[in-house]
């Protein structure tokens, strides 16, 4: 921690540093600059974000409002984090005008080497969280989780490593005392005689849910040997995995707006739009299958969205689960929507490299016991422990969601920078 003038003068007497020559040339010669750690257009909006929190505190004491109470928690994180940033940056300035200072003795001097060392450590510490804090909450990062597995190219071992993925994610969350369900299973047998997946849809209750798996979105790809290969030939199959919000079954002040009545909410399905047809549950035997009309199929028809659930064998529950799933396909594709138009008007500043739903994010090589995430670029050898959802998968997800903080922190940088460009004209 940094400490002032006066404590380097309590600590000067009986306590020598030793400090090396060149690190005395480079603290004396570069001092460092501290927009370099943060830029100024962030501090800006974090003294914004800072009033706006003074404001409202002020109106709190006088009359006790939940909304304004619950924005005010919301505010704190990066009011907390400037107020840390304005003493560290304090302390730094005045390390440096010892160590500048020609009258300072050379022991004081010593001692304040040292102390710019951690100082600056701290500095660019504190600056991620200030930035981090001011990156928009993610919308649904609260909430709970639908994860869609389905098996893309590759055939029958794309459907077997489809089944590898929902062992992985439930193991997962076993270990993370997360609750999971299978809201929809669709399998048939392979030629192997093992059981394939068609479709799955898990259900991740827990808050936050949705913010821990948000990560895992994208095309997962496989390569190993199948059992039926008889060449000993590896091939490369793949799978897709979606992760959509999950949303209760009625309004709730959950989501954060007036949702489901709404028609400009994310969440909004207009009953109209949707084409509802019941039929006969087909499949692997049960007494309910072709005997009863408990199958039911939605078709959103402005996006012709399709959702068709047989798993129960009450035609209600069926329903009740289809419009779950669809209103949650629906809500993200709005959601990815807006995010693709805002990153091409951002594409003139910071490129096009973000990753959608049809991209490759991660393989897993089972000859190398490889894993290799395309975007953080972490690398593991612990394919065992990544598929029993171990803590290399921990590993993983954390790694990726720090790359998404990076390209969230650019986003924020690039809108900036186009707020600028507007006001300008």
């Amino acid at each position: 921690m940094v400490i002032g003038r006066s404590r380097y003068l309590r600590q000067f007497k009986g306590h020598i540093y030793s400090v090396k020559p060149q690190l005395h040339a480079r603290l004396l010669t570069n001092a460092v600059d501290t927009s370099s750690l943060i830029a100024p257009t962030f501090l800006e909006r974090a003294r914004l974000i800072s009033s706006e929190h003074a404001e409202l505190s002020k109106l709190l004491a006088i009359n006790y409002d939940p909304k304004n109470a619950k924005k005010l928690g919301e505010l704190s994180t990066t009011t907390t984090a400037l107020q840390r940033w304005r003493r560290a940056s304090e302390s730094f300035s005045e390390l440096q005008q010892i160590l500048q200072d020609s009258a300072t003795d050379p022991e004081l001097k010593s001692i304040a080497e040292d102390e710019l060392i951690t100082a600056t450590e701290d500095l660019q510490s504190i600056a991620t969280v200030l930035k981090t804090s001011l990156i928009p909450i993610h919308p649904f990062a609260h909430l709970s989780c639908l994860v869609e597995i389905r098996p893309g190219v590759g055939g029958s071992e794309a459907g077997l490593f489809a089944g590898d993925l929902v062992r992985m994610y439930q193991a997962f969350c076993k270990r993370h005392s997360l609750r999971v369900s299978l809201l929809k299973l669709d399998e048939v047998e392979s030629v192997s005689s093992e059981r394939q997946v068609n479709e799955v849809v898990l259900e991740i209750e827990g808050e936050g849910s949705y913010g821990v798996f948000r990560c895992e979105s994208g095309v997962h790809r496989v390569q190993r040997i199948p059992a039926t290969e008889s060449k000993g030939r590896t091939h490369t199959s793949a799978v897709a995995v979606w992760v959509l919000p999950s949303f209760p079954s009625t309004d709730s002040e959950e989501l954060g707006e007036s949702s489901y009545s709404d028609p400009n909410s994310d969440y909004y399905v207009d009953p109209k739009e949707v084409k509802i047809d019941v039929m006969r549950a087909s499949g692997a035997g049960g007494q309910h299958v072709n005997t009863t009309d408990s199958a039911v199929r939605l078709t959103h028809l402005p996006t012709n969205t399709v959702v068709a659930m047989q798993e129960s064998r009450s035609q209600q529950k069926n329903r009740e689960k289809a419009w779950r799933l669809l209103r949650s396909r629906i809500a993200q594709a709005r959601r990815e929507t807006r995010e693709e138009e805002k990153s091409r008007l951002r594409s003139s500043i910071i490129g096009s490299a973000a990753i959608g739903r049809g991209d490759k994010i991660r393989t897993y090589n089972w000859g190398q016991q490889r894993v290799t995430d395309h975007r953080s670029g972490i690398t593991l050898h612990h394919l065992d422990d990544i598929l029993e959802g171990g803590g290399s998968l921990d590993t993983i997800m954390q790694s990726v969601r720090a790359w998404l903080t990076e390209r969230d922190l650019e986003a924020l940088a690039a809108d900036e920078e186009l707020s600028k460009r507007q006001n300008s004209k």
